[in-house]
């Protein structure tokens, strides 16, 4: 009997099956020849790309194509405000740098914070204070001033509405229900929402008055909006944004679902946990592929495919191939123990949260160089 699992936009759980998932979102795997070519421009892929935690396209040749006759494209991506950041938000943003450091282009970063309030029993001043640290953490990462700008739904209304409206009049309420499974409960400001998301997209085009490709780098959760909108942009005179998906960060005490903001301690670490929380969490929650005991696992090894430590190296914290193969081989011989492997993810988080907590602490001055200036 096949597992069952879910991915939408507000709800992943379930074993989640990617090649299942790229037939019925019907998008396309990331192969060898399409490495080649963007190592072509960028020096050697992120090791994400390689890895396959960034693993499916949409149209990634055709912007590709459109970069080679010398037009540069933008990067979106975005955030939906309603907690505090983990770190399975942050791959996407740190491999969304990397996009914008190879390819010298700008960034349109949306915080969605109108889609939060819908979508989740939170004020609308709750939203608004996770608006504000959640640009501290993006800002920590380093993008460039210069060519990043935030886009706060409520607060750029001028700008966006006038395009949502476009959008929204060519969406109508049966793709809808079919794309997102919405019912008579749902409120109206939910049937709307995606004519939000869809927006930044096309705003550098609007504004600048020529077409401009748009490339999203996204955890693939998020693809149904932009497959209900996809079909729109052409109507509207633009291009269809190209858009490439991530995998799941899986949460700490499971291999099934995704990390998140609000499930409590045991399945996420939070860029604002102390040393001494992560850790707690790692070495309490952190699901192992070793064996129950120490004797046995020097025997028959560990899995690392099904252990959360080796996964959160893999997908996050361990770029050289060379040291994580010998983690990888080490682990599964049983040379390396569970406990050995929990203690190199700690101390890797640990490093990383140290730089990113005294960036973060800067950013709060930074804030004004990012946001759109009505």
């Amino acid at each position: 009997m096949e597992k069952e699992f879910k991915v939408t936009p507000w709800e992943v759980s379930g074993e989640i099956d990617y090649d299942k998932l790229i037939k019925e979102f019907g998008i396309t795997k990331i192969d060898n020849k399409l490495l080649e070519r963007i190592k072509k421009y960028a020096g050697e892929p992120h090791f994400m790309l390689k890895r396959g935690v960034f693993f499916a396209h949409r149209d990634l040749n055709w912007l590709l194509d459109e970069y080679e006759k010398g037009k540069k494209f933008f990067l979106y991506t975005g955030r939906g405000p309603s907690g505090p950041i983990h770190l399975g938000h942050i791959g996407t943003w740190i491999f969304t740098k990397w996009l914008q450091d190879k390819f010298g282009v700008e960034l349109w970063f949306q915080f969605t914070d109108d889609e939060k309030f819908l979508f989740k029993e939170k004020s609308y001043e709750e939203i608004q204070k996770w608006t504000y640290e959640n640009m501290l953490d993006v800002i920590a990462l380093g993008f460039d001033s210069k060519k990043t700008k935030f886009l706060v739904d409520t607060k750029n209304i001028n700008l966006m509405y006038p395009e949502a409206l476009k959008i929204a009049k060519k969406i109508n309420f049966s793709t809808v229900k079919a794309a997102f499974g919405f019912t008579n409960e749902n409120n109206i400001g939910e049937i709307f929402y995606t004519s939000m998301q869809a927006v930044p997209a096309i705003l550098p085009s609007v504004i600048k008055k020529e077409n401009i490709p748009c490339l999203i780098p996204l955890a693939v959760d998020q693809d149904p909006h932009f497959r209900v909108a996809r079909d729109v942009y052409p109507k509207l005179g633009f291009y269809k944004p190209a858009i490439i998906h991530g995998i799941f960060l899986p949460p700490l005490a499971g291999t099934t679902g995704k990390m998140g903001s609000s499930d409590g301690e045991e399945t996420a670490i939070y860029t604002t946990d102390t040393p001494e929380q992560v850790e707690k969490k790692i070495k309490k929650y952190a699901f192992s592929g070793g064996q129950p005991t120490t004797e046995e696992h020097r025997k028959k090894g560990g899995n690392p495919d099904i252990d959360v430590s080796y996964q959160y190296l893999r997908m996050f914290f361990e770029p050289d191939d060379k040291k994580l193969a010998k983690i990888h081989d080490d682990y599964k011989s049983g040379k390396l123990l569970t406990g050995e492997l929990k203690g190199i993810l700690i101390e890797k988080v640990n490093s990383f949260l140290k730089e990113h907590q005294k960036k973060r602490e800067l950013a709060k001055k930074q804030i004004d160089k990012y946001l759109i200036k009505n």
